[in-house]
Parts: structure tokens; C-alpha cells; sequence
């Protein structure tokens, strides 16, 4: 398939995705709910994953939340592996190949490639947002900036009263 047309089904499916996601979380503020709403929408709607989920920022330490895919690491320090890396950064971090990245807490072995968007609520890393997958290079620039919409919409959706 040619790359404008590969470029065009992939602009349709964030357009989707974030239309779903808006009308999922609409006028919901759990937390935990609209989570585990979201990294649902994810794994099941987006191609070539194997782990999405979300972990939050307790103290000094990234605690897992809701997800979809094989059990997790419970607790990554701040600055470890790709997750606390893009945390201690406040920068979305795309890894090629997970292998290859200093650190890497291997959580699932299938896992090749991972995207980690650090969620930001008033100007304070609150957590992140964590896509996995068993393709070596699955994700891009492209699918970077279409998530941190998508994870921009989760953090306006939600009360982090309790986080914040």
C-alpha cells in the first residue's frame, strides 16, 4: 500500500479514536474508570499492540494502573526504563527497539517497540501513558502526536483532586 494512502488510514483511525474517546469520557471524572475506559479503546482498536495501560505518579515512583495485556511491573522508579524516563523528561519517548534501550524493564518479552506520553495536569507529571508492541519500529512521530491528543483529552476528563 502506498505510504499516502497507509498516512490517510492512520489519520482516520486517531480522527476515530479520538471521537470515541471524547464520547467515552464525556462527563466522567473517575480516574480508574475512564483509565481503564481509554487503554481499553486502545488495545482494542489500534493495530499491532500488545500491552496499553496507564501508571501514576505516587511519590517518588510510577505505580501501574489500568491495562490491557499481560501482568506489569507494579512499580518503576522515577528515571527507570522507558516509562520513567519519559516522566523525568515530560517528553513523549518512542523506542524502535526496547532492546536496545539502557535500562529497559522488560515486562512482557514479546514487547519490540514502546511509546510512553508523560501526563502532565498543571504543569506536574501526574503519570503516563504506555503502548507496547511486538514490532520492532511500530510507532512514529505520527502516532506520538495523535496519542498525546488522546491522552491530553483523559487528563481534562479526570478529578486528580486526589493526585495533585
Amino acid at each position: 500500500m502506498p505510504a499516502e494512502q497507509l498516512s490517510s488510514r492512520r489519520s482516520e483511525l486517531y480522527q476515530e479514536l479520538e471521537a470515541r474517546a471524547q464520547a467515552l469520557l464525556q462527563g466522567e471524572t473517575e480516574l480508574i474508570a475512564n483509565a481503564a475506559n481509554l487503554v481499553a479503546l486502545l488495545y482494542h482498536c489500534l493495530p499491532d499492540l500488545n500491552w496499553a495501560g496507564f501508571s501514576f505518579l505516587k511519590g517518588d515512583e510510577l505505580v501501574l494502573g489500568p491495562f490491557q495485556g499481560k501482568p506489569a511491573c507494579v512499580r518503576i522508579e522515577m528515571g527507570k526504563g522507558v516509562c520513567g524516563t519519559a516522566a523525568v523528561r515530560r517528553e513523549t519517548v518512542i523506542v524502535a527497539n526496547v532492546h536496545e534501550f539502557p535500562g529497559h524493564i522488560a515486562c512482557d518479552s514479546a514487547s519490540n517497540s514502546e511509546l510512553v506520553i508523560p501526563l502532565i495536569r498543571e504543569g506536574r507529571v501526574i503519570g503516563v501513558l504506555d503502548l507496547d508492541s511486538p514490532k520492532f519500529s511500530r510507532f512514529d512521530d505520527g502516532d506520538a502526536a495523535c496519542l498525546e491528543k488522546l491522552a491530553s483529552v483523559f487528563v481534562d476528563s479526570c478529578d486528580f483532586s486526589d493526585a495533585l
